[in-house]
């Protein structure tokens, strides 16, 4: 069926959805935080998180600030669930919202859920797509802002090149500081060891999707991409704040900004923009209250600049993986068929083209006529930029005449793409070197810009 005609069938049918109520608890092996979601005549939700608290330092969960953070945290875990049935209201049982957050969260809803809406066909207006009621009890969760005392850093890794950048680069403290790793796999955890850090310097947080949301996925009910990066961005400050961390460092680069759609705020990283992050940050001041700093450390930088920073650290090249295709498995792999394992592979070529780059994905990407379309897209010369964490038309261009222009330097003969892209497109001016600038429009404090200027200009 049409998921534009379900959309609107859904939601005569499924009037409300409501976030029932939460639970947090701990003992001494983890941090549980619970959630109860319902869609009345449907089914009821009940998806898990788990913090690890292996030889860390946590404060208690039991207090008001750490409930409310908690509360939040279900805040952004529900749209996972209401997306499948797209409710017309919300209906929040167990918290209050002033009226700036529910304006906050219908903004996260409707951008983060942008290429789920734009995918399925489904036309609607952030006025319209939803509304979002709650209880009117204003003494829940109330508390004052704690002054203490804050500090080091907590630095998310999800096995790419990116966060592995932010940790080679950020001058943490390796017996003070922590990575955090949500769902670990053995391709996270080895980036975290190769780093430098011990076991007990890892934060391992398991979160667990209710069966019930991936039956209603089989049985054909609404499904596409979420805002996995606005679910981070609330767990790892949770998390900062319960270990007394100032800093959350994320590896979001200045690319993340760039909308899929050509003329349209369709944008599959909006939760990783840089938007989002000065939103959550405000948020988080006002209604969150902790001596926490959530920031994406890369914001400076494009994903060319980042590419030639991880090209140096050859101690990562045969571990690192990007490819989400791939990490479905128990063994994470490059399926060597995404578009995201031919971006990886097209914006790391300028510096490690070919035999180690062959060396690292297991075949020449450049040579597989079946990613001509993928490669076009990628460019900027097809309908629409690809749904997945990839970089600007402007980087991949760059990276792709270098690459080419390199090659012909050595008299070398091109590959099947790049032999394509020189008889159909043109060659952009590598002269203007891209890999030497630097964005300012950032949330660095002036010691961390100074770190990260160091590796490029």
């Amino acid at each position: 069926m049409d998921k534009s005609v379900q959309f609107t069938q859904y939601r005569d049918e499924y009037k409300f959805f409501y976030y029932n109520s939460f639970s947090l608890s701990e003992d001494s092996r983890a941090i549980y935080l619970e959630y109860d979601f319902e869609i009345p005549g449907l089914t009821k939700f009940t998806p898990k998180i788990k913090i690890l608290k292996k030889n860390m330092k946590f404060k208690s969960v039991y207090t008001a600030q750490a409930q409310n953070m908690a509360f939040n945290i279900g805040m952004i875990e529900l749209i996972s669930y209401w997306k499948s049935v797209c409710s017309p209201k919300i209906v929040i049982k167990c918290g209050h919202l002033t009226d700036e957050q529910i304006k906050f969260w219908k903004k996260i809803y409707f951008f983060g859920l942008g290429e789920l809406f734009f995918t399925n066909n489904i036309k609607t207006t952030i006025e319209e797509f939803v509304e979002i009621e709650s209880s009117q009890d204003e003494e829940l969760f109330k508390y004052n802002a704690i002054s203490e005392k804050s500090s080091g850093y907590i630095v998310p890794i999800g096995g790419g090149k990116d966060s592995v950048v932010t940790l080679e680069t950020l001058k943490i403290d390796k017996s003070l500081d922590f990575a955090l790793i949500i769902n670990p796999k053995p391709v996270t955890l080895k980036c975290a060891e190769i780093a430098g850090l011990d076991p007990d310097h890892i934060i391992e947080i398991y979160r667990t999707i209710d069966k019930r949301l991936l039956d209603l996925n089989e049985k054909g009910f609404i499904n596409g991409h979420t805002p996995f990066s606005a679910m981070l961005a609330f767990v790892s400050y949770f998390t900062a704040y319960l270990l007394s961390k100032k800093y959350v460092a994320l590896s979001n680069e200045n690319s993340a900004n760039e909308s899929n759609v050509v003329g349209e705020k369709v944008n599959h990283q909006y939760s990783k923009s840089f938007e989002f992050e000065c939103d959550f940050d405000s948020y988080a001041e006002k209604f969150l209250k902790a001596p926490v700093k959530y920031f994406s450390f890369l914001r400076p930088l494009n994903e060319l600049q980042i590419a030639k920073i991880f090209s140096k650290h050859e101690k990562y090249h045969k571990v690192f993986k990007s490819c989400n295709v791939g990490s479905k498995g128990t063994e994470w792999k490059w399926c060597c068929n995404c578009a995201k394992c031919l971006f990886a592979y097209t914006i790391l070529s300028p510096f490690l083209y070919k035999e180690k780059l062959v060396d690292i994905f297991g075949e020449d990407l450049f040579d597989k006529e079946a990613l001509l379309q993928t490669f076009i897209d990628l460019t900027g010369n097809g309908n629409i930029k690809p749904f997945d964490c990839v970089g600007t038309f402007e980087e991949v261009n760059y990276a792709i005449s270098k690459t080419i222009i390199n090659l012909e330097q050595k008299n070398e003969n091109l590959p099947f793409l790049l032999k394509y892209y020189l008889e159909n497109f043109k060659l952009v001016d590598i002269n203007n070197d891209i890999t030497r600038e630097y964005n300012d429009q950032n949330n660095l404090t002036d010691e961390q810009n100074n770190m990260l200027r160091k590796e490029v200009l």
